[in-house]
């Protein structure tokens, strides 16, 4: 059995191993790493050989660390041997191991945004959908805030309506967004949750970002991923993420960046309080994003057709569109939920 596993900004590991009666046997890890002393990958090995094939990742990553010693490990620890252990093992797959579509959904309003990133994930999850990458297109102003924010303290809701602009509520947590048609780009993946077995939430959302940081860097754009959920350059802060995991494993990640933005309109709607702007270190929160518009000098739909190259020839990628049954789900779960002032008013 052979897993891989490219530490994201890091090295290369590399699990090689048989399985035998259970557990793991003839156990050897490669890369191309750096390692001091050298003895120090023997050992990881061999601490590794005799373990189930099904225990916890937690058991792996403590043999591991235990067999290192004081060993210095550059551009890899005993997380990334455990991921790539658990490739070798098939519980935790790579972006190679599957056939990701592209799915248009046209442009829809922002109830319908979240009742279709909800039904998605959820066939992902049962297994009625490949992974599938979606760019969404807005029909209307909007306001989206975090699962767990309350309403009241992070919108004004009379401004919200003086500039048209619908408030919801998303399933996954994190802060509020304002989006305007054609000013944002907004991205969602829908993956099986063992693309990120053995990782963290925040080495997922790292992960899960790389693709679009490189496609970044080749418009000319230093972008980095700043942890939790940032992604940011030296000029400031270009998008967020959000994730929501289901039962049954199954990740959804999305993704709001901004391509221009309207400053004063986002301050008037949204109540930024004092605590989070010192946190960041800025006096305004305008001043603590800067649009792609700005940093590439292309159009909205450039940025985007250069995202989406740069992930169909890292991966692949299979136009479809939006089927009937999946439409009509949505429609309902948008009525029935997202449309709803009790669910945008769960939490005040």
């Amino acid at each position: 059995m052979h897993g891989e596993f490219k530490v994201p900004q890091g090295k290369l590991v590399v699990a090689d191993l048989d399985v035998e009666a259970g557990v793991l046997a003839r156990v050897r890890l490669s890369g191309d790493f750096f390692l001091e002393p050298e003895e120090a990958l023997g050992r990881m090995s061999d601490a590794l050989e005799g373990l189930p094939a099904d225990a916890p990742a937690s058991t792996y990553e403590e043999a591991v660390e235990r067999a290192r010693q004081n060993a210095v490990m550059v551009g890899f620890d005993p997380h990334a041997v455990v991921i790539a252990v658990l490739r070798a093992l098939g519980r935790s797959t790579a972006w190679s191991d599957h056939d990701f579509e592209l799915l248009n959904t046209g442009e829809q309003h922002p109830a319908m945004q979240m009742a279709i990133d909800e039904v998605l994930i959820r066939q992902v999850g049962h297994g009625q959908r490949p992974p599938t990458l979606r760019v969404w297109e807005w029909a209307s102003n909007a306001v989206i805030i975090g699962s767990f924010q309350s309403l009241s303290n992070e919108v004004d809701l009379e401004a919200a309506a003086r500039h048209e602009t619908t408030v919801v509520r998303r399933m996954s947590g994190g802060g509020a967004m304002f989006v305007e048609p054609g000013n944002t780009i907004t991205y969602s993946l829908y993956v099986p949750g063992t693309l990120v077995e053995g990782m963290s939430f925040v080495e997922s959302y790292a992960f899960l970002d790389a693709w679009v940081v490189r496609a970044l860097r080749e418009l000319g754009v230093d972008a980095t991923y700043v942890p939790i959920n940032d992604i940011a350059s030296p000029a400031g802060k270009i998008g967020g993420a959000a994730q929501k995991r289901i039962t049954g494993g199954a990740v959804l990640h999305h993704v709001t960046m901004s391509y221009d933005m309207d400053a004063a309109k986002m301050l008037d709607i949204l109540r930024i309080g004092r605590e989070k702007l010192s946190d960041k270190g800025h006096v305004s929160a305008g001043k603590r994003v800067d649009p792609l518009r700005s940093q590439t000098g292309l159009s909205r739909a450039a940025v985007i057709e250069a995202m989406l190259a740069h992930f169909e020839s890292s991966y692949g990628l299979r136009p479809t569109a939006l089927d009937e049954a999946t439409h009509a789900e949505a429609v309902r779960l948008a009525g029935d939920k997202y449309a709803t002032a009790e669910w945008l008013e769960r939490v005040p």
